[in-house]
């Protein structure tokens, strides 16, 4: 986004839009990702991925009427930039997945078997990375923490997003005053609420939480090729619109230089980016808990091609 600005405005107003980015800057918040989680713990980088950088991308939906709790992370996904910054893969974990969750800081959770995304509930996002490198053996260069129910405005700042349905639904946990939304099959604009709704739904469908993930992607694809497209960096109020709402649904660690990085990305676009989700054996039943069953067999080989940044092995292993 930042790389986009500075395409626009070009070099004849660098010193305005340096100025004009470090305000947009300012509205991220920064978390503390790190200093918690032990490094003796953590997975080493394998000499030939020494470059490519591992992002764990953390979503919370806190306007989700089904979210009682404002302490867990709905979605957990790892995006993996290939060291040549030619490529990436964002990798869905899903949210019940059983794995083992280190022991907590305060030495009162964890140390045990449990979906994964207790580790947030448990000892927030240092705990989490904890647990997604226990589990993947990726390590985690970054963390961003992303708000889904500000999704609704990015998406309103871009003018919509077109999203094709595979199946017509019905959300019954929608922002329309009466709860309901109806998506008709095929491809359509969707605004900021109906996108969000879209991306939330879960209850609709026979594999739950399964197909949230893939509207999910769906969700954030789209995000990108509109983001990307010749529209937005050719009106400077929309584009100032998106900046802002993006700054403001997001934080991230305090190590990330956001302009570097911005550099880093600018030739990335949606065709340069392939979507997973974890391997699995589906759905079970834990003692009384109903869970996701992780494929140990098919994720060990899946996330060792990640760990080597290895894109052909990636794909094989992902089935792709």
């Amino acid at each position: 986004m930042v790389a986009a600005t500075l395409a626009l405005f070009g070099g004849g107003g660098l010193i305005g839009v340096s100025l004009y980015l470090r305000s947009v800057e300012s509205g991220v918040k920064r978390v503390d990702a790190f200093q918690d989680v032990p490094e003796a713990a953590r997975p080493g980088k394998a000499e030939s991925a020494k470059d490519a950088l591992n992002f764990l991308v953390l979503g919370s939906d806190t306007r989700d009427p089904a979210n009682t709790s404002g302490s867990r992370s709905d979605t957990i996904m790892i995006l993996h930039v290939a060291k040549d910054r030619s490529s990436a893969q964002m990798m869905s974990i899903p949210r019940d997945t059983w794995v083992h969750v280190p022991k907590s800081k305060n030495g009162r959770y964890g140390d045990t078997d449990a979906k994964i995304n207790a580790a947030f509930a448990w000892g927030g996002i240092p705990l989490t990375v904890q647990a997604v490198e226990s589990f993947t053996g990726v390590r985690i260069d970054h963390v961003a923490m992303v708000d889904f129910s500000g999704f609704k405005e990015i998406i309103d700042a871009l003018g919509g997003v077109e999203i094709n349905v595979e199946e017509a639904f019905t959300s019954t946990h929608s922002l329309n005053t009466n709860g309901i939304r109806e998506f008709r099959k095929g491809p359509q604009v969707m605004n900021g609420a109906a996108a969000l709704d879209y991306a939330r739904e879960r209850y609709a469908f026979r594999d739950g939480d399964f197909t949230r993930i893939r509207h999910q992607q769906q969700v954030i694809k789209a995000i990108l090729n509109k983001a990307a497209s010749g529209g937005l960096l050719a009106n400077p109020v929309r584009l100032n619109s998106f900046l802002r709402a993006t700054a403001n649904a997001v934080a991230v660690d305090g190590t990330l230089n956001i302009f570097d990085m911005a550099m880093q990305l600018r030739h990335l676009r949606s065709e340069n980016l392939a979507f997973y989700t974890s391997p699995t054996k589906g759905i079970g039943m834990i003692g009384t808990e109903s869970v996701v069953l992780a494929d140990v067999e098919k994720a060990k080989l899946f996330y060792d091609a990640v760990r080597r940044d290895s894109t052909a092995e990636i794909a094989a292993a992902g089935g792709k």
